[in-house]
């Protein structure tokens, strides 16, 4: 392939010279370094197509990190310089032109994978090579039993020359000679380990079974035994060693000696136990990370009966506005501080505090008291935000949201656990934020549903989900079915039929309102054609469609209803679309525009839900409205007999009011007789409500036997 100037593989080739140059020092192959630079090249290759994947795969950084160590870069700085340069050169080098703030995210996770990859990878790499000098020690056991029933010469060759520490000492434990190589790992010289007993070298990190084990050689009951072991130097520093003990017997098969071969494994350990350390905690604030935290839920979650947890999940209110605005080292400056007062908060037996990533941060309590405690760690947390934090100079005040989770182990998930507290944390930050809720099953249900009905929505207009049900409009006149309603539903796979209000304040939230606003317009005037076709003059004569405020303020609203129109052959008259008192408060000329274009049209506007909002009436006459629907909620009081003279005085003043300014008046929710009665005689134009008819199929419309509008 041949690279763009500055193009994209020449940007990536770019990267991988970088890489190479700084890992090549520390690297043991015999490569040079251009070749190696060509073995680096795939894999920076795959952490580009990593960084910018659609869905984050930690396996392919895992993947990576091994691919190291197979490229013989073992040694600790190499996976040192590996994660520099991946933080400072693979955004910048492959990220494109990504959202910034999640390529860096992305990238620190990757860092977090490639290290695990290494660590697991180098971990394997050193079982094969225990299991190669396990079968060495096996080997040399043999060879200076032979040496020593043989020839002390060759025992001598075996003995001193031998890469791994080696040891004798008689059965009751007493050192009788040790070789060149296990002096140098203690720092000692041979006169002072001669003489000394194998049993003073305990240590405060020995296993278990390490001295029943040792016991059971001396007394001839094993052969040998292998296990790690540590032991203390001189100076103070720990020894680590794979250590074999192997008994020897005498020509007659009766123990005479046990034998120890040591291998160093201090930098090993110390590597292994950096890079867990790497992998398990967050590289900006040092506190646990994600997955440590999981595992320490996960193990509070499976403890024994009795025992409970308490988790609380932390937001920052207001921290993307402080890192757009301060830019990001300062807002990194404010998590380590955060990180800190969190940490301070929780020091008792049972508590720790993570960071999940970005400003979202966990703090979990264990134990058999966790309802009260859970309850004062929030508290603690809560007050440890109040004081301002300190920031190149500028004093911020940063507050926060906490979903609180409490209960019994054993009867939920980690995933079930977490997903409650968020769900409760983001209750929190909708409550205004700076407070903690505790969690609430039944919450968290409804959070979990809309959840799943809005990751459902795109694909329910396309797959044919919807519908529309019709609720006709009735002259309170003489009882005319002057004209209907369209209802959309949502007939959901799993949950059964849905009403609007399950479904549209999600569709707003996720800008699906348009399409799904423009399918039902389309279908309702197709409708009304078709009414109109069969009817005749009979047919209903115009077709009512709501209008959500995204709708209002989208460009095409206009252009997409003038082209339905056209292209079914309907005129402007038949359509009337309305819009909720609500969404006209205050509104500007710009808003109003749209409106006011559809209604020189011809296409009628209602104000839907009037008397519910806190709009000027003198506001009315700015309006392009035709047609005024009263709210149900006026209404309510006329079900019975005598009506709410109260009731009738506002109905009766709004009816007046809108017949001055020429406008019509519906009434929704009309529900008995003497409500149709009362409306008619104060002067109400069309009603519909269940009195009337429910809303159903459009083929019902007609066929329904429609009571007497006028008694």
């Amino acid at each position: 392939m041949i690279a763009e100037p500055d193009g994209p593989e020449d940007r990536l080739r770019r990267f991988a010279t970088i890489w190479s140059r700084a890992v090549f020092p520390a690297t043991s192959t015999s490569l040079t370094r251009p070749e190696f630079e060509e073995r680096l090249l795939p894999l920076a290759r795959r952490l580009s197509e990593a960084l910018r994947a659609r869905t984050f795969q930690a396996d392919e950084g895992r993947s990576v990190g091994a691919a190291l160590v197979a490229t013989h870069c073992t040694d600790p700085d190499a996976l040192t310089r590996t994660l520099d340069c991946v933080d400072a050169y693979l955004v910048l080098y492959c990220g494109g032109d990504g959202p910034q703030e999640d390529l860096r995210a992305r990238c620190s996770r990757l860092q977090h994978a490639v290290a695990a990859g290494f660590a697991q990878a180098l971990r394997e790499r050193t079982l094969a090579e225990q299991e190669a000098i396990a079968q060495a020690a096996l080997a040399a056991q043999g060879a200076v039993a032979q040496a020593l029933h043989a020839s002390e010469a060759r025992f001598r060759a075996v003995f001193e020359g031998a890469a791994i520490g080696i040891g004798i000492a008689d059965l009751d434990g007493n050192v009788l000679q040790v070789n060149g190589a296990l002096l140098r790992m203690f720092g000692l010289s041979e006169q002072m380990i001669r003489g000394r007993n194998v049993r003073e070298w305990t240590h405060a990190e020995d296993a278990p079974q390490t001295w029943t084990l040792y016991d059971e050689l001396v007394r001839g009951e094993r052969e040998h035994y292998h296990l790690e072991k540590a032991f203390s130097r001189p100076d103070g520093t720990v020894l680590w060693t794979n250590l074999t003990v192997s008994l020897l017997r005498d020509a007659d098969g009766e123990p005479q000696y046990q034998l120890a071969l040591m291998e160093d494994t201090t930098e090993r350990r110390l590597l292994n136990l950096r890079l867990r350390y790497e992998a398990t905690h967050d590289a900006l604030t040092g506190l646990p990370n994600r997955t440590f935290f999981f595992e320490r839920l996960e193990k509070a979650l499976g403890a024994a009966d009795g025992q409970r947890f308490g988790l609380c999940y932390l937001d920052l209110d207001g921290f993307k506005t402080i890192n757009d605005s301060l830019g990001h080292a300062a807002g990194d400056r404010l998590l380590v501080e955060i990180a800190d007062r969190l940490q301070s908060c929780a020091t008792a037996p049972g508590e720790m505090v993570a960071r999940l990533g970005g400003d979202e941060f966990v703090a979990l309590t264990t134990g058999a008291d966790t309802e009260r405690e859970v309850d004062e760690l929030a508290s603690r947390i809560m007050n440890a935000l109040v004081a301002p934090v300190s920031v190149d100079g500028r004093e911020l005040t940063v507050r926060g949201s906490i979903g609180i989770v409490e209960g019994p182990a054993g009867e939920r998930s980690a995933a079930e656990v977490l997903r409650s507290a968020d769900i409760t944390m983001y209750r929190a930050k909708s409550a205004g934020g700076n407070r903690f809720e505790l969690a609430d099953p039944e919450a968290d249900a409804r959070a979990i549903t809309r959840h799943g009905l809005t990751t459902a929505l795109p694909t329910a207009l396309e797959r044919g989900e919807f519908f529309i049900e019709y609720q006709p409009l009735v002259h309170l006149g003489d009882g005319s079915v002057r004209g209907a309603e369209a209802l959309v539903r949502w007939l959901h796979p799993q949950h059964g039929v849905l009403g609007p209000d399950r479904f549209i304040p999600l569709a707003e939230h996720t800008g699906l309102i348009v399409p799904l606003g423009r399918w039902v317009l389309e279908q309702s005037v197709r409708q009304a054609k078709e009414w109109r076709e069969r009817h005749g003059e009979e047919g209903p004569l115009r077709i009512n469609v709501n209008l959500s405020p995204c709708q209002l303020t989208h460009p095409g609203l206009v252009q997409d209803t003038v082209e339905i129109l056209e292209r079914t052959g309907v005129q402007p008259q038949a359509l009337c679309l309305e819009v909720t008192e609500s969404a006209l408060i205050g509104a500007d000329d710009d808003l109003l525009k749209p409106l006011r274009r559809l209604a020189e049209m011809g296409v009628d506007i209602a104000l839907d839900d009037f008397g519910t909002g806190y709009s000027n009436l003198a506001n009315l006459r700015r309006l392009p409205v035709s047609i005024l629907k009263l709210d149900r909620s006026f209404t309510q009081g006329m079900q019975q007999f005598p009506a709410d003279p109260v009731d009738l005085k506002i109905v009766e003043g709004i009816v007046s009011l809108a017949h001055s300014l020429e406008l019509a008046v519906t009434v929704e929710g009309v529900e008995t007789g003497a409500q149709a009665e009362q409306l008619r005689i104060l002067g109400c134009d069309t009603a519909q409500g269940w009195y009337y008819a429910r809303p159903g199929p459009p083929e019902r419309l007609h066929e329904l036997a429609l009571v007497d509008a006028t008694g």
